[in-house]
């Protein structure tokens, strides 16, 4: 695999999971893992995390 094909794969991954979370927190989307009850500030924190990892493949891909 090509680095810029990699960078773009790993921004579209990382992208959909932040929206997808941004979406739960927006929407008060419940989650739930077995019996587990996903709290809310988990989806702040994949929001944050994701974004950051998307936001430097982006940037990645545009130095390479």
């Amino acid at each position: 695999m090509r680095r810029n094909t990699y960078f773009v794969a790993v921004f579209l991954i990382f992208i959909t999971v932040t929206v997808l979370h941004f979406l739960r927190i927006l929407w008060d989307w419940p989650a739930r893992i077995g019996t587990w009850d996903v709290p809310m500030w988990l989806s702040w924190l994949a929001v944050l995390l994701a974004g950051a990892l998307a936001y430097q493949s982006y940037r990645l891909r545009k130095m390479g």
